[in-house]
């Protein structure tokens, strides 16, 4: 009698209820190294003369011409083949695309880029901030107003 109130309760255990998926997955991607890389850059400097008080509005030509001198300076025709997508020019804030392999090398040029003196005004890039995804870099734009009122 006792086999047969072992037997019984082996069954009842494996037994179980088939699981019901109610979700399907429609397709799965993984980035695990994305081939670019962005950068925000501000030009900042001082105004040596006192004659341009106005601030000095970027634009693409500019950020090209600027990017294309700290690269040559840097690291020579090696450097000026480094090829950059301008995504955005916004008063004296640009936004730039890197290829991923390339962003350490662009990060230091423009960081040990003397800048330009024009009319007495000393203007330099400043490296607000890179990263591989755009999106991180977009929400840094008005942080620092948080710490400096």
């Amino acid at each position: 009698m006792a086999t047969n109130a072992d037997t019984s309760m082996a069954s009842t255990s494996t037994r179980s209820a088939p699981k019901v998926n109610k979700s399907h997955e429609l397709a799965r991607s993984v980035i695990k190294t994305p081939p670019y890389s962005y950068a925000h850059l501000e030009l900042s400097g001082a105004d040596l003369s006192s004659k341009n008080t106005g601030a000095e509005e970027l634009d693409a030509l500019q950020v090209r011409s600027y990017c294309t001198a700290a690269l040559k300076q840097f690291l020579g025709a090696t450097g000026m083949a480094i090829p950059l997508d301008i995504l955005k020019v916004e008063g004296r804030s640009c936004w730039l695309r890197v290829p991923r392999d390339n962003l350490g090398a662009f990060a230091a040029a423009i960081t040990a880029w003397q800048g330009t003196a024009q009319e007495g005004a000393h203007s330099i890039f400043r490296i607000r901030g890179c990263s591989d995804w755009l999106g991180a870099l977009v929400g840094q734009q008005d942080e620092c107003r948080l710490w400096t009122g």
